[in-house]
């Protein structure tokens, strides 16, 4: 999966899904313990999993902190005219100017699931 893909939308739910795949295979990899090959694949398998799962945990976690910081400084006159009715409404009428009417569906945990099972 490529980095900005990977990056992109929520990573706490990435995060997750790698976490649990992780696990899955680091039981799938006892289960196997007997053949040595499968079992050393099977716990790379798992290690990378976990990994990329606990980076994105944290890669979530420093970009909420970042957003609150972020909001912090923004003065409170600028964030009342934000998030006014007109101010939405202005810009969801250019969101659908630009990006035509019909927004493209978030995959769905198992859409990404079967994706990553694929490679």
């Amino acid at each position: 999966m490529p980095l900005g893909q990977l990056l992109s939308g929520d990573p706490s739910k990435n995060s997750k899904l790698y976490l649990a795949i992780g696990g899955l295979s680091l039981v799938k990899a006892i289960a196997i313990r007997k053949d040595r090959e499968r079992f050393r694949r099977e716990l790379l398998d798992a290690g990378m999993f976990i990994g990329v799962g606990l980076a994105l945990r944290r890669y979530s976690q420093l970009k909420a902190e970042k957003r609150d910081e972020l909001e912090g400084q923004v003065p409170d006159w600028a964030v009342n005219i934000a998030t006014s009715e007109p101010a939405k409404q202005r810009v969801r009428s250019v969101a659908k100017q630009r990006l035509g009417s019909q927004p493209e569906p978030e995959p769905t945990l198992r859409e990404r699931a079967r994706a990553m099972l694929s490679m």
